[in-house]
């Protein structure tokens, strides 16, 4: 280690981080419970450690030091002195290198070896050991930025909820095979930025990308001792950092150039968040940042025994955010997100441990009473994953005002009711509605239920119509691992298929379950690569599968499949072009049209009559219409967020043979009549071109949705021929 003088002033304690101010860096770390801190600078590779710096200054328990010499690129970590008292929940080991919590960028990699622990392995008492190795060469060190960037006048699309469309996707896996990228592109931010890319997200019609986790994270050690990796990316390591194998050069403008060209395609970024735990594991973990800074007020510990952590989010640790200074690190990381790298929002992994108190979760707990008055998050799009494994760790449709949340009931419901199930006809009903039952409370609007019928976690809807077991061998672990219970069917063949009946089947089924997603009510989600039947192999939990069961294979994409796309771009117009596809508030029945006296919703059965109670609960019936009244205002004249439309009916037929469907009778002046704007059971064309009369009895194909639009005499908008 080369030891030279070097100016050093006390600095600030804040902001935390690393900060250049064009003059040199402000170093500031926050810890409790240290005795002592370190700030260690290391050469431009990030090898030799060239000087540790004591520093001077400590002020409401935030270590801080100024270095006037230092700029952008310098690369630096700390060592923390303190106790290692596990029973008393510290863990300080100063023999090992430590990440910046605020760290803007990570340089290096990150190699696995034993000097990462803080303990001895193999020691009688595990955990309660200590461990004097040197651990800097495998870990990947901290580098200050320039934020500086040229965004052109970039300004979020702020697409309103009732307009969005949101596309769940994973940046490595959605570019990596793509050959209209340059190689060394592909799998990265400029990849996901590429113009062929965005030209096609925005083709497809989708207003939102939701991006996998893409916070620096870390391949858990017993996948990589079995060859794999954390594809998925839930196991964060800093909370600023842009994963490293995202970017084809280590620049963070890569990331806001990809922003800011999306946001040009009208396409706002959502980022999938994962503040929940952090790749420190358990009590048996590494010490690779928070368990060595402060582990006492990073975690959550049993407070019978500190030495454990309490695990309501199955990956060994829970972060603490009832403490002020790890709270204040998840909001300065959201305002960072928005504000410096111009995110549209976020997708909060198991969003019910970041509102857990003391006494369990809580809608009002510090968390969301900070989101809610924030002048910056509170404005963004915030969407909650309603579950974690703690007590009470379900919550769907008990989130705040403001929230969305993922509906896995929307999805299991639509599955089962496709595949035949009985029963399910008054979930049905509750879920197309945006799931008033869940959500009206407390002002929330139908938007704030995430509408989908496939994930990243699960089958893909391809692999919904064609497996009915999980296939997960390829993870390792003896086919244990993923759901159980999928709401699949695979219609008589495990897989794949060449006859084609099963296919033919197989596809309608995929777009009745999609046509569900694009006419409920709430905001609609797609899994990327449904659009053209992307497949798993049956893997229902890909976490670890970075290869060719994720990658989207563009170029085997087959024509029947290209038409496919054609489908999902017609159903993403309807629902554009018709507004009573997406109303901004709950439809109960309470509204009436003057023109033709429909309440706002009706529901009726196949005879043409209301669906009644019995109906409803009848388990032989898998048959409903649901008409939507286009001009059956909730107020007397259209406003902005009530716009007229035409009057539509929608027949869901899951039986698995045709069915007659009587036409509801419109009674006014004039003809009136019914045209086709989708059939799903016509696999050639978006739109049968035909039209049937008020009153009249349609036959609808085995397991079909039909799209019917209500028109009077000579006047409708909609082209068609009679």
């Amino acid at each position: 280690m080369i030891k030279r003088k070097r100016a050093i002033l006390p600095g600030s304690p804040y902001p935390l981080g690393a900060t250049w101010d064009g003059h040199g860096v402000n170093f500031a770390l926050f810890s409790a419970h240290a005795e002592k801190v370190e700030l260690c600078l290391f050469d431009e590779n990030g090898r030799r450690e060239l000087e540790r710096i004591v520093m001077p200054e400590q002020t409401h328990q935030i270590w801080h030091v100024y270095l006037p010499d230092a700029g952008p690129g310098t690369l630096y970590g700390y060592r923390v002195y303190g106790p290692y008292e596990p029973e008393r929940g510290h863990r300080f080991n100063h023999h090992k290198l430590l990440l910046d919590p605020y760290a803007r960028q990570l340089w290096g990699n990150f190699r696995w070896i034993e000097a990462h622990y803080g303990y001895r392995f193999g020691s009688p008492r595990e955990d309660l050991s200590f461990d004097k190795r040197d651990n800097a060469q495998a870990l990947p060190k901290c580098r200050v930025v320039d934020p500086a960037f040229t965004w052109d006048g970039d300004s979020p699309p702020a697409t309103p909820w009732s307009q969005t469309i949101i596309y769940e996707t994973h940046v490595r896996g959605f570019t990596i095979l793509h050959e209209g990228i340059p190689v060394v592109e592909r799998g990265t931010f400029a990849g996901m930025g590429h113009r062929e890319v965005v030209a096609y997200l925005k083709a497809l019609g989708i207003t939102a990308v939701e991006l996998m986790p893409v916070h620096a994270f870390l391949d858990e050690h017993f996948l990589v001792k079995k060859g794999l990796r954390n594809y998925w990316g839930y196991n964060t390591l800093n909370f600023f950092s842009p994963e490293l194998r995202y970017l084809s050069r280590p620049e963070l403008a890569e990331f806001k150039t990809m922003v800011r060209r999306l946001h040009d395609a009208g396409i706002e970024v959502i980022l999938d968040v994962v503040y929940n735990h952090t790749a420190e594991g358990n009590q048996l973990g590494p010490t690779l940042c928070f368990r060595g800074i402060d582990n006492a007020s990073y975690y959550w510990l049993n407070q019978d025994n500190p030495r454990y952590y309490v695990n309501d989010t199955g990956v060994g640790n829970t972060l603490n955010l009832t403490h002020p200074r790890v709270l204040q690190l998840v909001m300065d990381s959201l305002r960072y997100w928005v504000t410096e790298m111009h995110v549209d929002g976020f997708r909060f992994d198991l969003a019910v441990t970041l509102g857990r108190e003391r006494h369990g979760f809580d809608p009002h707990s510090g968390f969301f009473d900070a989101i809610q008055q924030d002048p910056v998050l509170s404005r963004v799009k915030l969407i909650a994953e309603p579950w974690d494994i703690g007590p009470g760790g379900y919550q769907l449709g008990n989130f705040p005002v403001g929230w969305a949340e993922w509906n896995d009931h929307f999805r299991d419901t639509v599955r089962r009711f496709w595949r035949g199930d009985k029963g399910v006809l008054p979930d049905l009903g509750r879920r197309l509605l945006g799931s008033a039952d869940l959500f009206e409370k407390n002002g929330r609007k139908p938007w704030a239920s995430i509408n989908f019928v496939a994930c990243h976690d699960g089958f893909t809807l391809a692999d919904t119509v064609s497996y009915n077991e999980r296939h997960n061998e390829a993870n390792g672990e003896n086919n244990q691992d993923g759901h159980h219970e999928n709401f699949s069917h695979n219609y008589g063949v495990e897989g794949p298929t060449d006859d084609p009946k099963i296919t033919a089947l197989r596809r309608r089924q995929r777009r009745n379950m999609l046509a569900n997603v694009l006419f409920a009510q709430g905001t609609p989600m797609l899994l990327a690569g449904d659009e053209f039947g992307r497949t798993q192999r049956g893997n229902n939990n890909a976490y670890c599968q970075d290869n060719r069961i994720n990658w989207i294979d563009w170029a085997a994409i087959p024509d029947e499949e290209r038409e496919f796309i054609d489908y999902v771009r017609h159903l993403i117009s309807l629902r554009r072009d018709h507004p009573v596809l997406r109303r901004n508030h709950f439809l109960h029945g309470r509204q009436r049209s003057r023109r033709t006296g429909l309440r706002n919703i009706e529901w009726l059965d196949p005879r043409g009559g209301e669906m009644t109670s019995e109906r409803w609960h009848d388990p032989e019936l898998h048959c409903v219409g649901m008409l939507l009244s286009g001009d059956a205002l909730e107020r007397p004249v259209p406003s902005a967020s009530v716009e007229l439309d035409d009057t539509l009916l929608i027949i869901w037929n899951a039986h698995e043979e045709r069915i007659d469907f009587r036409l509801p009778q419109i009674e006014g002046e004039g003809e009136r009549y019914w045209i086709y704007l989708l059939d799903t059971a016509d696999s050639h064309r978006l739109v049968d071109e035909k039209a049937a009369l008020t009153g009249e009895t349609v036959s609808l194909e085995a397991r079909s949705t039909v799209l019917l639009a209500l028109c009077s005499g000579g006047e409708c908008r909609h082209s068609f021929e009679r």
